[in-house]
C-alpha cells in the first residue's frame, strides 16, 4: 500500500490523495498559441520507469498540493514537499 507523507498532516494512505499531473513537464508559454504545443502538453504523457516528479492533492485532508518524487517501478514515495516549493528535498 502506498503511504504519502503530507507535510501538513503527516503520513496518510494514498486513498486520501488525488493524482494531479506530471510535475516535471514544463508548461508552454501563454504566448505560444500553437495547437500542437498545447495538445501535447495536455494530452501526451510519458510513462517513466523509476524516480519521477508528480503533483498530488490531499483532497480528504488539508487540500494542499504536493510534489512527490515517486519511484514508479517500486511504487514508493521518496520525497514529498509543498508544491509552492516547486522542488522536493530530502
Amino acid at each position: 500500500m502506498l503511504r504519502i507523507p503530507c507535510p501538513w498532516c503527516g503520513e496518510r494512505d494514498y486513498t486520501e490523495f488525488r493524482y494531479g499531473s506530471d510535475a516535471s513537464k514544463k508548461r508552454p508559454d501563454h504566448a505560444d498559441m500553437s495547437a500542437t504545443t498545447w495538445h501535447d502538453y495536455v494530452f501526451v504523457f510519458d510513462n517513466p520507469k523509476g524516480a519521477h516528479l508528480e503533483y498530488w492533492q490531499h483532497v480528504l485532508g488539508c487540500r494542499q498540493w504536493l510534489i512527490l518524487e515517486r519511484d514508479t517501478a517500486r511504487n514508493e514515495v521518496r520525497h514529498a514537499n509543498p508544491a509552492s516549493n516547486r522542488e522536493p528535498t530530502s
